[in-house]
């Protein structure tokens, strides 16, 4: 599974881009907009080993390999599917998928481990050329619209820095799932509210 996930949910009519809909978006820490104290604090709630990661590929991303595939220490949890980064909900979800015929075996990884988990990691937490905070509404007209949907319980994708992102930035919709881990969105029936809510404005019912 990808170190973040980020599903679009875009309509296109007539060749023109009319929403978007971003679930558990990735988070990086190192956003120069973020309070230090805030993204501190929200750092430090994550499992060591991932800490430890998130680190190495944001101030030293060319060890990241050699951090990746060593054997000493526990590396990247998300990558490894430590238990811990998985909340009560997630492990309901999981149990459910694993007893589903699989079609589709590790199909996030086929192009390879680099290609997939580290690049993501790369990508994801290195330097980035702008600044999140400073994008504007992409939708001055209202033509369209752009909703971030996170889990409350997500222990991967921190709900308090992406309450202040939307707060920053409040031509984002926000949908807070109370119940939700990261996987929220693989419950049946959380797929269509995505796109109701999207598409036609119809808010989800609390989990």
């Amino acid at each position: 599974m990808k170190l973040f996930r980020v599903v679009k949910a875009t309509i296109c009519y007539r060749c023109r881009l009319t929403g978007a809909a971003l679930v558990v978006p990735v988070i990086n820490y190192w956003w120069p907009s973020f309070p230090p104290e805030v993204s501190r604090q929200a750092f430090k709630k994550l499992i060591v080993p991932e800490q430890r990661t998130l680190w190495i590929a944001h101030n030293a991303p060319y060890f990241l390999y050699l951090w990746m595939t060593q054997k000493w220490l526990p590396s990247s949890a998300a990558a490894m599917h430590h238990p811990e980064i998985f909340s009560d909900h997630d492990m309901e979800v999981i149990q459910k998928m694993m007893a589903m015929p699989r079609t589709i075996e590790n199909k996030s990884r086929q192009q390879g481990i680099y290609e997939s988990i580290h690049r993501d990691l790369l990508v994801a937490f290195g330097n980035w050329e702008f600044d999140l905070m400073n994008i504007t509404n992409p939708f001055p007209t209202n033509e369209g619209s752009v909703h971030i949907w996170q889990g409350y319980e997500d222990r991967l994708v921190l709900v308090e820095l992406q309450r202040y992102l939307s707060k920053k930035l409040p031509w984002i919709q926000y949908h807070e799932v109370q119940e939700g881990g990261h996987m929220f969105m693989l419950v049946d029936g959380w797929t269509d509210k995505i796109i109701k809510a999207l598409l036609v404005g119809e808010e989800a019912s609390p989990m």
